[in-house]
């Protein structure tokens, strides 16, 4: 399975300051220990044009330059820097180049960081600088209809199961038909005022496994009546998380472990291509944000191993699975 980074590129943040960084680099290290057929790579960094799918080319300027409006940069949560720039570019380009591969044939395929779900086309917000989804959902429809066009858009859906609403990507996608956002976070979160997503599931403080799973159960149902996508993508944040200090909600290492198991089946059973992304973890322990997140990538690994066999059924290649 590939797996896409970019956490080399280190924010100058203050002392004290709340976003835990070095999770990034604590996540790939544990993947390249404990998971061999992870095939970890560089991401590239977005281009001015790609960005532009979704950003307006004063903001895509304003952040490669460092000329926000400070009330601006405080909405983002990081003081301006060329490695905050450069970072967020390769977010995006990390899921982009996950769609790619996944769409390709793999199947499945990640981006460690990415879910940067809150910014919108023309600000950021909430430790989100681009929208690494949107992008990547618009880029993957370019590229599709360059070659597919009398097929019609590629249909996206975003499963967007980080605590928090994805208020900028409901945004960017509001009467998009070709795009489905569904969104299933504490209803009262940040961000304060939500915006609406084609699916919104508000929980209550303190939803635990079982309440959460119905929940997600249901959600998807609804999707499936409602929406035959091509691609998935799928932010599996980490703080929904009962040790998380953001989130709010009381879910177990289990009970994410079932979430992700049950996102990732969904799309299986529909032989659709899956791209995830981390999104959010602010664990009282970062390593039990990162624990949560190899826990993710154990099970996408054994759906991974799934389209590599079916791969190999139709190419009359024999494949071990991972």
């Amino acid at each position: 399975m590939q797996v896409f980074y970019a956490d080399h590129f280190i924010l100058p943040l203050p002392a004290g300051h709340r976003f835990p960084m070095a999770k990034y680099g604590r996540l790939r290290e544990r993947l390249a220990a404990e998971w061999p057929a992870i095939q970890l790579g560089q991401a590239l960094p977005a281009s001015d044009g790609e960005l532009a799918l979704v950003h307006t080319p004063a903001y895509i300027g304003a952040i490669q330059h460092g000329t926000l409006p400070p009330v601006a940069q405080r909405e983002i949560g990081f003081p301006w820097s060329p490695a905050m720039a450069e970072r967020a570019r390769r977010s995006v380009g990390a899921t982009i180049q996950a769609c790619r591969a996944a769409m390709s044939g793999d199947g499945m395929a990640a981006n460690i960081a990415g879910g940067t779900h809150h910014a919108y086309a023309d600000k950021g917000s909430g430790f989100c600088v681009f929208n690494d989804v949107a992008v990547a959902a618009r880029l993957m429809q370019a590229e599709h209809a360059r070659t597919h066009r009398a097929r019609g858009p590629l249909r996206v859906a975003i499963v967007d199961l980080d605590v928090h609403q994805g208020n900028g990507t409901a945004h960017i996608f509001a009467n998009d038909s070709s795009v489905f956002t569904l969104s299933l976070h504490g209803e009262k979160n940040f961000p304060f005022r939500k915006e609406p997503s084609d699916l919104d599931v508000e929980l209550p403080d303190g939803t635990g496994d079982a309440v959460y799973l119905e929940a997600l159960e249901r959600a998807l149902d609804e999707l499936e009546r409602r929406f035959e996508p091509d691609l998935v993508i799928y932010l599996a944040g980490a703080d929904p998380h009962e040790g998380d200090r953001l989130g709010r909600l009381k879910l177990t290492f289990d009970g994410l472990e079932a979430r992700d198991r049950r996102v990732m089946d969904w799309a299986w059973q529909r032989r659709r291509p899956l791209a995830f992304a981390m999104a959010g973890g602010y664990g009282t322990d970062m390593e039990a944000t990162v624990q949560a997140q190899v826990n993710t990538y154990r099970v996408a690994l054994q759906y991974q191993a799934r389209w590599a066999a079916r791969s190999s059924t139709e190419t009359g290649t024999a494949v071990t699975p991972a």
